[in-house]
């Protein structure tokens, strides 16, 4: 792989079959004369054993909620030889064991309410993945920027609130029990990192955040006791912020069985402070971690009217090409960080929207029809809709 021209150190990562115990790693320097490439602590880690989709596997993820939309639209997927398959087929032929689908409340447009989880996660089961179904508890986007209450609840009190947290979380979850495709992890809220259902649910008042949190988490476990629960923030190399806020939860007896972050490469920092923060969650909290968030753009040209959220600015701070190749060595060096998180505590990685293509009436604002898709140059299928090398990464975990 390539290696990032860069004044600091950056951590690279790759992956390989070792075959009969032997494996050389060699380092290529084609500099000008007078540079100098410095390589240090280089490290063999071993890959997860055990057979991947069921507990003791690794998670090979994908938050594939935008799919359905873009189908209803017109979206064709091939695969990397050009013959068009059913999206999801090629996924989990790709090596995706995990689907991760989010709930809106009453959203606009009508995706991803619980009719539409519901049948999304029917395929996703069909394919024999497992299922994280990822609450937002909001009509719309659910981010550390915004944490909109539903319409439906805007005037409730605190004591309702907690209510509707925990009467929403049962009924999606035991509808998809119903139908024979039970969760298998939930998020209680998605990127909370400033809490959730502002303003009462905001991290400054963390009685009440706590509260809501309890309150999902109980539902869960109420529906089916094996489901695991994961609280997710974003900023996957925050070391502090995660570690003021989990002590915050764990001090209130918030009850949660993963920790999951998010961690775009271009916006919450390199790998090796992703690596740094994993290893100290799982060790503090004695929990297992997941990156239940990652993407990454292959080309930084535009597919549609809505401008790209990932650009030339941002592929220059991630810091590898805004190629397909980069795309693929960046979703790799993720894997290789979570899978080297010390006692097995390194459960999977979730790539978000690799599905999502741009197509006309496929855009991100459900309020809106006529808005855009900023996400598709960070798809892992390119502007014909053929898999790009990202998607045979996941069949190399």
């Amino acid at each position: 792989m390539a290696i990032p021209t860069t004044g600091t150190w950056t951590q690279i990562s790759v992956s390989t079959t070792v075959t009969n115990g032997q494996c050389t790693v060699s380092f290529v320097s084609n500099a000008r004369a007078g540079n100098w490439i410095n390589v240090d602590d280089v490290e063999f880690t071993g890959g997860p054993t055990g057979n991947p989709g069921v507990p003791g596997g690794f998670m090979v993820g994908a938050d594939f909620s935008t799919l359905k939309k873009n189908e209803d639209r017109g979206a064709v997927y091939r695969d990397a030889a050009g013959n068009q398959r059913d999206a999801v087929q090629l996924l989990r032929s790709a090596g995706v064991n995990y689907a991760r689908l989010k709930v809106w409340v009453n959203p606009t447009d009508g995706y991803n309410d619980k009719s539409r989880v519901l049948a999304m996660a029917a395929r996703a089961k069909a394919q024999g993945m497992r299922l994280l179904v990822d609450f937002h508890y909001s009509d719309t986007w659910a981010d550390p920027g915004k944490q909109y209450k539903p319409r439906a609840w805007a005037n409730y009190s605190v004591t309702q609130l907690r209510d509707a947290v925990y009467s929403h979380t049962y009924d999606v979850l035991n509808s998809l029990k119903a139908q024979g495709t039970t969760a298998d992890m939930v998020q209680v809220g998605n990127e909370i990192n400033d809490g959730m259902l502002w303003p009462e649910g905001r991290s400054n008042n963390w009685a009440n955040l706590a509260t809501f949190l309890t309150a999902g988490a109980q539902a869960v476990k109420a529906v089916d006791a094996n489901t695991r629960v994961m609280l997710h923030l974003a900023e996957g190399g925050n070391n502090s912020q995660h570690r003021w806020w989990f002590d915050q939860a764990t001090s209130r007896g918030v009850p949660f069985d993963v920790i999951g972050v998010s961690h775009y490469l271009y916006w919450h920092g390199s790998i090796t402070s992703l690596r740094t923060n994993l290893n100290d969650l799982a060790a503090r909290y004695q929990r297992p971690v997941v990156v239940v968030e990652t993407a990454y753009g292959f080309t930084t040209a535009q597919n549609d009217h809505e401008p790209n959220i990932f650009n030339a600015s941002l592929a220059s701070a991630g810091g590898y090409p805004a190629t397909a190749q980069g795309q693929a060595d960046a979703l790799r060096a993720v894997f290789d960080a979570v899978k080297a998180v010390p006692n097995g505590r390194g459960l999977g990685v979730f790539y978000w929207e690799p599905t999502w293509t741009a197509v006309s009436g496929s855009g991100w604002d459900p309020d809106d029809p006529s808005s855009g898709n900023g996400w598709e140059n960070q798809a892992v299928f390119g502007y014909s809709g053929r898999a790009l090398p990202a998607l045979a990464v996941f069949g190399q975990v």
